[in-house]
């Protein structure tokens, strides 16, 4: 088993997923995190904050976060928030696409996916990697940095060196970094990428009507708004719920820089009204922050004994909260991979360039088709031509005539749950 050694750089959500499967098939998983070790009570004071982030979780990765054994830390935490609908809209347009059947009052909601705060998916794979049942495969080290790595040859594979001195050598290097990946960079992996020339201003909002379970983007002029709802944390959302949510308010650079340096109450009003009172008035705003908008994908994937997976590999718009859902299925795709070739060769057969080629020619064109897809709706509603009368006719009518075409709008429900 030695010789099937896995090394894992970035202790994030998809590095920790992926060790995770792994470690489920008995295969021996080095997990290197940058960041230091957090204690329990270290856990607790990050978690007693909301954190205006969410993850848009589909039932593919919660799926798969339950096979490892995260999900159910998350469901007991009770620190998520479910979601039955989703509703997309133009304030321009004539019509609206909506996602999720809200006829059936006497059934329970089918769930079209979960909005969980980052922490709390990290806090919940953390509680998993240091459960008995895993410390037999896995070797987790924190708070180090890889400052040198050395191929070895197809055989042996990586050395790769710590900022402590320490060396670890392994048979397949996996790359889990995020978008300034150092194992990407080290190994001469060029990006396509592509600025958006927009910037996001994210923060969590509590609202005068409640969400009722739905997901809402509205498609702006000036870039995207989500709405996307926050579990209840305190005794006063849990006794007046479904009233908090996270927003991701796209808009050109020099409209957000400005917009940030205002007081609270005036952003409030402002997000308020370009929703055009949606949920009534916002009554608190918190977290405020911002950061720009690119795209980018590497050139390639794999190399002689490394694969990268999620952000390393990949960052696309968040217009339709699809980047970690991608991640994911990187996770899923490849530990299937790998394992389907290691049983088929009798156990002799671990990352080899055939096993992450295949990996490669599964993920990057399905990846390249998501991140493109979500660009040209971006330049769609908010692009220099997007505003052009011809282009708003015809954006208008096909919202309209796709939102009434019932069995299209389940394959697209179906598509975004990634199962």
């Amino acid at each position: 088993m030695k010789n099937n050694h896995t090394l894992i750089i970035g202790g994030g959500i998809v590095g920790a997923t992926l060790a995770l499967k792994l470690v489920q098939n008995k295969m021996p998983v080095t997990l290197v995190d940058a960041r230091p070790a957090r204690d329990e009570s270290a856990w607790q004071a990050v978690l007693g904050k909301r954190d205006a982030r969410v993850y848009a979780l589909s039932l593919a990765s919660i799926n798969l976060l339950t096979e490892v054994g995260a999900w159910q830390h998350i469901t007991a935490s009770k620190r998520k928030a479910d979601y039955s609908q989703m509703q997309v809209w133009q304030l321009n347009g004539m019509g609206e696409l909506l996602f999720g059947d809200s006829h059936d009052q006497s059934a329970a909601p089918e769930i079209l996916g979960s909005m969980v705060e980052p922490a709390v998916i990290e806090h919940a794979l953390w509680q998993r990697l240091h459960k008995a049942d895993v410390s037999d495969y896995l070797t987790v080290i924190a708070g180090h940095k890889v400052v040198n790595m050395d191929w070895l040859g197809a055989q042996q594979g990586y050395r790769v060196t710590l900022d402590d001195g320490t060396a670890i050598d392994a048979r397949l290097l996996v790359g889990a970094d995020g978008r300034g990946s150092f194992v990407r960079q080290q190994a001469g992996i060029g990006l396509d990428t592509l600025d958006y020339n927009q910037t996001a201003i994210c923060c969590a909002i509590q609202t005068e009507k409640p969400h009722q379970a739905t997901a809402r983007q509205a498609m702006l002029p000036t870039g995207t708004l989500a709405l996307l709802p926050l579990a209840d944390i305190t005794d006063d959302d849990k006794a007046n719920p479904q009233h908090w949510q996270s927003i991701v308010w796209t808009l050109p650079p020099n409209q957000a820089l400005a917009l940030i340096e205002e007081d609270d109450r005036f952003i409030a009003d402002k997000l308020a009204a370009a929703s055009h009172y949606e949920l009534g008035a916002i009554k608190q705003i918190e977290s405020i922050a911002s950061f720009p908008l690119a795209a980018q994908q590497a050139k390639n994937y794999v190399a002689d004994n490394l694969v990268l997976i999620g952000d390393a590999a990949h960052g696309v718009h968040p217009l339709a909260g699809q980047g970690l859902n991608l991640g994911m299925l990187d996770v899923k795709v490849l530990c299937e991979q790998l394992m389907h070739d290691f049983t088929r060769s009798g156990g002799t057969l671990w990352g080899s360039n055939q096993t992450l080629r295949h990996y490669e020619r599964s993920r990057r064109p399905h990846n390249s088709l998501m991140m493109h897809s979500f660009s040209a709706l971006n330049w769609l509603f908010a692009g220099s031509l997007a505003q052009v009368r011809p282009v708003q006719q015809i954006r208008n009518e096909a919202m309209y005539r796709v939102g009434k075409i019932k069995p299209l709008m389940r394959l697209f429900a179906k598509q975004a749950s990634g199962i």
